[in-house]
C-alpha cells in the first residue's frame, strides 16, 4: 500500500482481557470463514464492526486467537506448524445489539466452531524485558496529576546527512510506571525485538520526565554521542533486563486447518458495504505543489492531497509502493500531474466516526477513479524486476517438523544494544518460498522490488540471520548492497549477511508477475 497516503488503519481491534468460554458465548448470525487470496506482503487487517458487519482479513490463526482472547499474538503457544503461516478472511453478521465488548466471545464461538479449536489458559516463562527501579533520580519526578497522560514530541531526527547523528527525543508527563513499559515498547520497537515490556517497579503514581535516544539502527556508529534507550531509562534510575518472565499465554491444544464449509448462500446474508462514495471532489493540485500529504480519515472519508494518478491508481489496486512494476502503462502525465481528492462514505457509515476497512476504502476509490477518469485495465502476466532468492553455497540446517513455522525477532540485551547488527531473526520450519515471501516485511528499507524463491531448495530450514538497519549503513557512508563490512562487528548489509551466514543471494533480474495493465485513462477528469 502506498506510505504515503497513511490510512492509519493497522489492526484496529478491541483488546479486553480473556472473555467468558465459548460455551456460553453469544455467537455470530452467520459468516464467511475461507483462505484468504495470496498476498506478497500480507499483515492482518480490520477488526471493526460497522453497520452489523465484522471483519478481520489477512489474519493467521495466531492473530485470529490474539484478538479472540486479547492477548499479544507473541503470547499464542503450542499448535500446529501451520499456525503463523495459513491466512484467513472473516467477514460475519453480528446480532443486534451486539457491542465492541461482546466481538470477543463472539469470535472465540466462531473459532471454536468452524475451526474445532482448543485451547486453555497458561502462564510460561517466555524471554521479556523487566523494567525495575535502581534509585530514583531527580529526572522522574512526581506528577501533580493535572493535564493529559503521553509523551509528546515526534521523533526528531537532528542530522540529514549520512554520517550526523540523530536522536528521538520525548517529554513524558503524567505516564504510570505500567504505561511508561508499554510506550517505549511502541516508541523504540528495535531495541525490544517483539517481545513485551513489563513494569516491575512497584512505583505507584504518575511521573514526569524526558527521554532521549539514538535509534537502535544508528547505535553502532554514533560512538560516544550515541545513546542507548537502555542508558536513558538508567538516567531515571530505572533499568531495563531481558528476563525470562512468567507471562499469560493462550496454549493451542488441537485446531484445523480447513475451516468448515461455509452455509449456502452465506455472502448475500452479510450486510453490504459500500462500493462507492456518497460525494467526492477531484481536481487538479495547486501550481507548485511536488509532495502528498493526507490520507484516510474516520467514517469512511479521504483528504489526500498532492497526489499522482499512478499513486493513488497503486493504493485503489493495492500494489505497493516497492512494486512499481506490477502497474504497467499508461501516459507520462500519470507521474507528473497531481490531484487533490475529498470524499466521504455514505452517511451511515460517516456518522460511526470510525475507519472503515482498508478493502472497502480501496474499492470506493477504485470505483471513483474508474468513473472520473474513464480508466480501463485488464490483468496479465508479464517479466517484471523481482529480487531472486538463489543458492549460492547454503549453510542450512534441516528443520524440526514438530516447530510452528515462524521467523522471530531475536531480542536485543542491553549490554549488547550498540552492536551493529540490530536486525536478528531465528527462522525454524521455513522453506525457501516461505522466507522469500517474508524478508520484505522482515529488510524494510531493503527490498525495493518483490522477492521470488529461485533456490531449488526443497523442504524447510531451521537458521538464523543477523544484519543491520539500513539506516547504520548509510550513517557509515555506505549504501544498503555496498561490499565487505571493514570489521567482523561492523555495519553489514542483509545483501551482505545472506551471503556470508547462509549462502544464499539476492539477485535483481526479471521474473513473469502478475500485473495490472493500463489500457486507457483520460488526463482531466469528469466534472465534480
Amino acid at each position: 500500500m502506498n506510505r504515503a497516503f497513511a490510512f492509519g488503519l493497522a489492526a484496529l481491534i478491541p483488546g479486553a482481557a480473556f472473555a467468558q468460554s465459548a460455551g456460553t458465548s453469544p455467537a455470530f448470525e452467520i459468516a464467511d470463514v475461507h483462505a484468504s487470496p495470496r498476498n506478497i506482503n500480507p499483515a492482518m487487517r480490520g477488526g471493526l464492526m460497522s453497520g452489523g458487519r465484522y471483519e478481520l482479513r489477512t489474519a493467521t490463526m495466531v492473530d485470529l486467537i490474539g484478538v479472540a482472547y486479547g492477548v499479544d499474538a507473541a503470547h499464542v503457544v503450542g499448535g500446529p506448524a501451520w499456525l503463523d503461516t495459513d491466512r484467513f478472511d472473516i467477514v460475519a453478521k453480528a446480532p443486534a445489539g451486539a457491542t465492541p465488548e461482546t466481538l470477543q466471545p463472539m469470535l472465540q464461538s466462531l473459532l471454536t466452531d468452524r475451526f474445532k479449536l482448543v485451547v486453555h489458559n497458561d502462564t510460561r516463562a517466555l524471554a521479556g524485558y523487566a523494567l525495575t527501579l535502581v534509585k530514583r533520580t531527580a529526572q522522574l519526578k512526581e506528577s501533580k496529576g493535572a493535564g493529559e497522560s503521553g509523551c509528546s514530541h515526534p521523533p526528531e531526527m537532528q542530522g540529514a546527512t549520512p554520517g550526523t547523528l540523530a536522536y528521538n527525543t520525548y517529554s513524558c508527563h503524567n505516564m504510570t510506571m505500567a504505561t511508561l513499559a508499554q510506550t517505549l515498547r511502541m516508541l523504540a520497537p528495535g531495541y525490544f525485538g517483539g517481545n513485551p515490556v513489563l513494569d516491575r517497579t512497584a512505583l505507584n503514581g504518575s511521573w514526569d520526565f524526558d527521554v532521549r535516544w539514538t535509534p537502535r539502527g544508528l547505535l553502532a556508529t554514533a560512538g560516544s554521542e550515541g545513546v542507548s534507550l537502555f542508558d536513558s531509562v538508567a538516567k531515571l534510575g530505572l533499568k531495563l533486563e531481558l528476563q525470562q518472565i512468567p507471562i499469560p499465554v493462550v496454549v493451542v491444544d488441537s485446531v484445523n486447518q480447513k475451516p468448515t464449509e461455509n452455509p449456502p448462500g452465506v455472502t448475500k446474508s452479510l450486510p453490504v458495504t459500500p462500493r462507492e462514495f456518497e460525494v467526492a471532489d477531484i481536481k487538479p493540485s495547486a501550481p507548485g505543489v511536488t509532495e502528498a500529504s493526507g490520507g484516510g480519515q474516520p467514517g469512511g472519508r479521504i483528504d489526500a492531497r498532492g497526489m499522482t494518478l499512478r499513486a493513488l491508481m497503486r493504493i485503489a489496486w493495492n500494489i505497493d509502493d516497492n512494486d512499481d512494476d506490477m502497474l504497467v502503462g499508461g501516459p507520462k502525465w500519470l507521474d507528473v500531474n497531481r490531484f487533490d481528492i475529498v470524499a466521504k462514505a455514505t452517511a451511515g457509515v460517516s456518522k460511526t466516526g470510525e475507519f472503515i476497512d482498508l478493502g472497502a476504502l480501496q474499492t470506493m476509490l477504485r470505483t471513483l477513479l474508474t468513473d472520473r477518469f474513464k480508466i480501463v485495465t485488464h490483468s496479465d502476466v508479464q517479466p517484471v524486476t523481482v529480487y531472486a532468492l538463489v543458492a549460492a553455497k547454503p549453510k542450512l540446517a534441516r528443520a524440526d517438523p514438530s516447530n510452528r513455522t515462524v521467523c522471530r525477532n531475536t531480542p536485543v540485551a542491553a549490554n549488547n544494544a550498540a552492536s551493529a547488527l540490530s536486525k536478528a531473526f531465528t527462522c525454524l520450519n521455513v522453506s525457501m518460498a516461505q522466507f522469500a515471501d517474508k524478508l520484505q516485511g522482515m529488510a524494510p528499507g531493503y527490498i525495493h522490488h518483490p522477492v521470488v524463491d529461485l533456490t531449488g531448495l526443497d523442504g524447510s530450514w531451521d537458521f538464523t540471520l543477523n544484519f543491520s538497519n539500513p539506516l547504520a549503513l548509510m550513517a557509515a557512508g555506505r549504501g544498503v548492497g555496498a561490499g565487505e563490512a571493514a570489521d567482523p562487528n561492523g555495519a553489514i548489509s542483509l545483501f551482505e549477511a545472506l551471503d556470508k551466514q547462509l549462502g544464499l543471494k539476492l539477485e535483481q533480474q526479471k521474473h513473469p508477475m502478475p500485473v495490472v495493465v493500463i489500457d486507457h485513462v483520460e488526463e482531466k477528469p469528469t466534472e465534480n
